[in-house]
């Protein structure tokens, strides 16, 4: 029998969930929103037989067995552990939550029912991602001594006024919304335990309209902004690795670009997305750049790939369901987050504060 999935959250991202899960072979039965004419219209989209307003009402549901997670950051942890004591997997989307506390409660819930908790860190289903990671495995990279991540938007904000913006409904802004770079790097790094980080935070350009971006909602002038348009940071790791960060959602740079740059002990290299123009990914192209020496020459090597439109949106889903059914290895674990959260808080701390944070 396939599993059964509801997904919370008619929203645009419930595309790729649904494509994802569908593309394993489990089959969604459910969705539910707070609009119950949004709940519908992807009902009846994508031929889904039930839908709810109330997720206690979902859960309540006995065939179900997981649920997809696609609101606001405020409500990730909430609902994640709602779905978990009613005995469900949960895939959720990023970031994890809120910060590090709220991902600690959500892994003691999973871990306390016996249920699996992943989360949609898509960019390492990207087919770049997937043939770098298999390298670094297989020993042709070597230990990754650094890294450089990197999300940067000229003209990126999500609109203002909307939860995008305001602190107590995302948690953040630029650094947690744009945190998939820094996750790749880190997750290329082999995740090592963070133990001190050094952060900057900017305001720059925030509440100014032209430096909007073609994403994100529609403004509210009764609204909050009060969250970065942009972060640079820095991160030591127990391993001696170390890791640099740039992210922005408003910075004065060329164009977009989402990048992880490593240097490693065998080789380094470059996982790339440029875009032509921000927020559009079909104007996007992607490359992977080996870096290695023969004797005195050095060897670049660019290594072709399908282009992936939705950035391995669809992959990541469809991960999640071949996890459950014992077909694959997770792509990511809950610790993963966990340390992923620790280190977006100190950013924060440490722009706040004006010192370094160790861990």
């Amino acid at each position: 029998m396939s599993l059964k999935i509801g997904i919370i959250g008619a929203g645009g991202m419930l595309q790729y969930h649904q494509a994802g899960f569908v593309k394993a072979g489990a089959e969604v039965v459910a969705i539910c929103d707070m609009s119950e004419a949004a709940a519908k219209a992807a009902a009846d989209k994508y031929g889904v037989s039930k839908t709810y307003t109330e997720v206690a009402d979902m859960l309540a549901d006995p065939e179900l067995d997981a649920v997809s997670i696609i609101v606001p950051n405020k409500f990730h942890a909430p609902l994640a552990i709602q779905c978990l004591q009613a005995g469900k997997h949960v895939f959720c989307e990023k970031p994890p939550a809120l910060n590090a506390a709220e991902v600690r409660e959500m892994i003691a819930v999973a871990e306390k029912v016996d249920r699996t908790l992943m989360f949609n860190f898509n960019n390492r289903a990207r087919p770049e991602s997937v043939d770098l990671k298999a390298r670094i495995d297989a020993g042709e990279i070597g230990k990754i001594n650094s890294a450089q991540s990197k999300w940067i938007r000229r003209t990126g904000i999500p609109g203002f006024g909307g939860w995008f913006t305001t602190q107590a409904m995302a948690g953040g802004g630029a650094t947690i919304d744009l945190l998939h770079m820094i996750d790749l790097a880190l997750y290329f790094m082999g995740y090592p335990k963070p133990t001190n980080v050094l952060g900057q935070t900017f305001e720059t350009f925030m509440g100014d309209p032209r430096f909007k971006g073609p994403w994100g909602i529609p403004d509210r002038a009764d609204g909050v902004t009060d969250v970065e348009a942009a972060a640079h940071g820095f991160v030591t790791f127990e391993t001696g690795q170390v890791l640099s960060l740039q992210v922005s959602w408003a910075e004065m740079v060329k164009r977009e670009e989402v990048s992880v740059v490593f240097q490693g002990t065998k080789a380094g290299g470059k996982v790339e997305r440029l875009f032509r123009e921000d927020g559009i990914d079909e104007t996007a192209f992607d490359t992977l750049e080996i870096y290695t020496q023969d004797g005195e020459k050095p060897v670049d090597t660019v290594l072709e790939h399908p282009f992936c439109e939705d950035m391995g949106r669809i992959d990541s889903a469809a991960n999640f369901v071949e996890a459950l059914e014992g077909k694959a290895a997770p792509l990511n674990h809950p610790e993963q987050a966990l340390h992923l959260m620790t280190i977006i808080d100190a950013i924060y701390e440490s722009a706040r504060t004006g010192k370094a944070v160790a861990l």
